[in-house]
Parts: structure tokens; sequence; C-alpha cells
């Protein structure tokens, strides 16, 4: 048995005073005797849009490199994630899912025991609005087409899917996904509330980065990011590096929705590097001061790590505890997972631990240590 040495531990969405103690592979107790110090654990951190990470870019990348990815994810918290595969052409997004596939679902031995666990694929793309495209390729955004993306899900686990409600037969694609049980999500779009309202209806229950690559938010005209905020029923996803959001909006929308806010990262092969020259799906990209932009100047993904998100959140005035279920449980929720982004005895002891001022200490994958 090891007990962590914290003071307080994310227990069920709520910080629960007291040590935590994993015997093996799971949560043994929470609630010992706290610890000195003002150290947090929490579940290990859930990451919804993953693009590529540590100079691996997954639309480019080998199987090994896949996997490599997975193996330094958890060094930055993250013990879940959600592979993102951005417009493309066709035959490189079929490639991308055959390796993504070979990966993390077909491994020649067993996985590796370290690495965070892959929850399926992300399709951002490529059904979206030729206005709203940010860095996505526009010679590869086309139109729904039932047929390409059934043969996506054959080749592939997609789980979630990004697209612009908008488009001719959308809203037909939409109804379908969510019966099937995919989860869809409004983005890089220029609907008017109205056409949001009706793909909301017809199944999405989330948003892609809100406020960015979609219609504005305008006192007559709220658009997409307007129709998800008034929605209770409606999660968004924001990411908090500093530049994709001003401030004042992280809080407007959060006192708007809070409760349903995922912070993810859109991490790409910058993420967990340095600045320099870097790649998405072929795009150059650029990374200076942190900030990750296509040549045009657009912003193109980030190079976020999920406890910087945390940081940042808090930084803004937004309560730590909302902060972390943002990152743990309600990503899990969203993607319909009951045995991640928990801690609680019995569980899976994927678990980090964060330093009074939040920095990442330690994480544990299945009760090993990484860091």
């Amino acid at each position: 048995m090891e007990t962590l040495g914290v003071s307080a531990a994310l227990v069920d969405g709520d910080l629960l005073p007291g040590d935590v103690r994993l015997d093996g592979d799971r949560v043994a107790e929470v609630g010992l005797p706290p610890a000195p110090g003002g150290r947090i654990a929490a579940p290990g951190l859930v990451d919804l849009q993953v693009n590529g990470f540590a100079g691996v870019d997954l639309m480019a990348a080998d199987v090994e490199e896949m996997r490599e990815l997975a193996r330094v994810l958890p060094r930055h918290g993250v013990t879940a994630f959600l592979p993102t595969l951005i417009t493309a052409a066709a035959a490189d997004t079929d490639r991308a899912l055959d390796r993504l596939s070979t990966a993390f679902a077909t491994y020649d031995g067993p996985p590796d025991p370290l690495a965070a666990h892959c929850l399926g694929v992300h399709l951002e793309g490529p059904y979206l609005s030729s206005r709203r495209l940010g860095t996505h390729p526009p010679e590869h955004r086309r139109d729904p087409d039932p047929a390409e993306l059934a043969a996506w899900r054959l080749r592939g686990d997609v789980v979630a899917v990004t697209l612009a409600p908008e488009l001719p037969g959308a809203l037909d694609l939409v109804k379908s996904l969510a019966a099937d049980g995919v989860l869809v999500s409004l983005g890089h779009s220029d609907a008017t509330a109205h056409e949001a309202v009706l793909g909301f209806e017809a199944g999405a229950r989330t948003v892609t980065h809100l406020f960015n690559a979609m219609s504005p938010l305008h006192h007559r005209e709220p658009g997409l990011p307007g129709a998800a905020l008034a929605r209770p029923d409606i999660v968004i996803q924001l990411v908090l590096d500093g530049h994709h959001l001003a401030p004042e909006v992280v809080r407007i929308a959060w006192a708007a929705a809070r409760g349903r806010v995922v912070l993810v990262t859109d991490a790409t092969a910058a993420a967990g590097r340095p600045d320099g020259r870097y790649e998405l799906a072929g795009v150059d990209l650029d990374v200076t001061d942190g900030a990750v932009r296509n040549v045009d100047g657009t912003l193109a993904g980030s190079a976020l790590t999920l406890p910087a998100a945390i940081a940042n959140a808090v930084a803004l005035g937004i309560d730590v505890v909302d902060a972390l279920r943002a990152v743990t449980s309600a990503p899990a929720a969203l993607i319909g997972r009951d045995d991640i982004g928990v801690l609680r005895p019995g569980s899976r002891a994927d678990v980090v631990v964060l330093a009074d001022d939040l920095t990442l200490e330690q994480t544990y994958v299945a009760g090993e240590a990484v860091l």
C-alpha cells in the first residue's frame, strides 16, 4: 500500500479533507488523517481534444509514435485522452485511423501499463463551414457524407465528431450519430442561434472550443456561442491557454455555464515542447510565446497542458473544485465513461497529486508512479 501524503482529495466531485491510500491498481481509502502541506489528490486528468503532443502529430504519426505520445501524457497529468484528427484528405484520415486502431486496440503484446488510456477517436471535421475553418485545410473541407463517415467508423473507434449543423444533411447525420451513441459536438460553424438549436435538438450535446472558429455572439444574433450558453443541457468546451479567450470571456462563460464546462487542450505536437516550428496534419505551425499559429497568423491548436489550464482557470477566479471537475468527472461524463475521472475507494488508481500552487507533482497510472 502507498499513502499519497495529501491534505485533501477530489472524491466524487467534492473536495474531501484527508489523505488517500492506494493498494495496487485500486484506491483503497480516502479521508485518512490529512498530511501537512496543502497538496491535493484528484482523479487522473481527461483530455478530449489531443491532436498531438511532445513532437508527435497524430495525423502523420506511425504506430510507435502514437504509443509514445500515450506514454508521455501521464507525465503531464493526463491518464485518459481522445485522439483528435482534423480535416484532411480522405486517404490521410484512413491511414491515421488504421494506425490508431493498431496502436491502441490491437497491440502485438499487452498495453503499456504506464500509458494514458485511449478513449477512441474524435473526428474534428471535415464537415465544417468554409467560413469558420480556422487552420483546417480548405481544400479538404466538404459537406456531410454519411457513407464516408460510416466507412471511417468501421476503420476506427470514432466516439466523437465535430461538425457544422447548418450544412446540407448535417441534422440528419447528427440524429443518426446520436442514436448510435456517438458524441456530436458543434464547431467550426457559422450557424445562427436557430440553426445551432436545431443541431442541439437533433442530438448534439456539446460545443468544440467555444467562441473559436464559430459565429460570434451578438446581442441581436447570439450565434452558436449564445445558443450553447443559454441551454442548461449543453456542455461547453474551453481552451484556457491565455490566447484563445480573453479573461473576461472566460469568466462570463463560466458564470453562464457553471457545472457544464469541460477544459480541453486542443494540443498539437508543440505541447510539452519549447517554442519553435511544428506541423498539424501537414499545416506548418509557428509557436511563439506559447501561441500556436499557422503561416497566416491564425491560431492553430495550442501548446497547452491540462495542469496549466487548471492553474489558468484558478488564476481567473474560478473555484479550484470547479476547475478540477472540468478536467476529470465532466469530460468523463460527456464521453459516457464512469470508469475514468473518478477517485473513490475501489476505483482504478489513476490519480494526480497537485502541490498547493496546483503544479503537478505526481501521476499514478493504475497505482504505478509515473513522475
